[in-house]
């Protein structure tokens, strides 16, 4: 149970540990791009971390590195294909960021550091637990710009009239981020 709840608060990917933010602060213009691009990764990071758990022990130290870029990269084709077919309206929305899912230090960091040395189940919770955090900070990320830039969230429009256009730029994402790590870790210091 730690190894799946600790990617929520604790060890919050992007909150906590700073990783994967470029598609972080690139595709959470709105909530649902965010899920969308969360539910890609934690399904890439599920598999690859699952794949190499099974294998690690059969890959030579030399080559272990480009051998989970090309597991990754396997999984991350997958996801593209059928988001293509399935959900063209996300994949053209989420656009360059779909193929970088295979260098997001977030997968990579998890294969090397956890798939790689525990077993398939565990690797199988740690990848769930880390993925799901990960979805769940690009997806309130997302509702943050898109209450604020729009009045609105997931598309459903509350407030009347035009938000602030600082939220729906680059900038708004950072002011927004900066807030959401100073909650997150206040959160974090009580619970400590």
């Amino acid at each position: 149970m730690n190894n799946f709840t600790k990617g929520f608060f604790k060890d919050n990917p992007v909150f906590v540990l700073f990783l994967g933010l470029c598609p972080m602060l690139g595709v959470t213009t709105t909530a649902f791009n965010g899920l969308g691009m969360g539910l890609a990764t934690t399904f890439v990071l599920v598999m690859s971390n699952l794949v190499v758990s099974i294998v690690k022990s059969q890959i030579p130290d030399k080559v272990r590195i480009p051998s989970f870029i090309v597991i990754i990269a396997s999984f991350v084709t997958m996801v593209e294909l059928l988001m293509q077919a399935y959900l063209p309206a996300l994949f053209d929305q989420l656009g360059l960021f779909i193929p970088l899912i295979v260098v997001n230090c977030l997968v990579l960091g998890r294969s090397e550091a956890f798939a790689s040395k525990n077993g398939v189940w565990s690797s199988i919770v740690d990848g769930t637990g880390m993925g799901l955090g990960f979805a769940f900070a690009l997806t309130v990320l997302g509702g943050v710009r898109e209450i604020f830039g729009s009045g609105a969230i997931f598309g459903y429009k509350f407030i009347e009239g035009d938000g602030m256009l600082v939220f729906v730029l680059a900038p708004g994402a950072f002011i927004a981020l900066g807030y959401l790590i100073v909650m997150i870790n206040k959160i974090n210091d009580k619970t400590a």
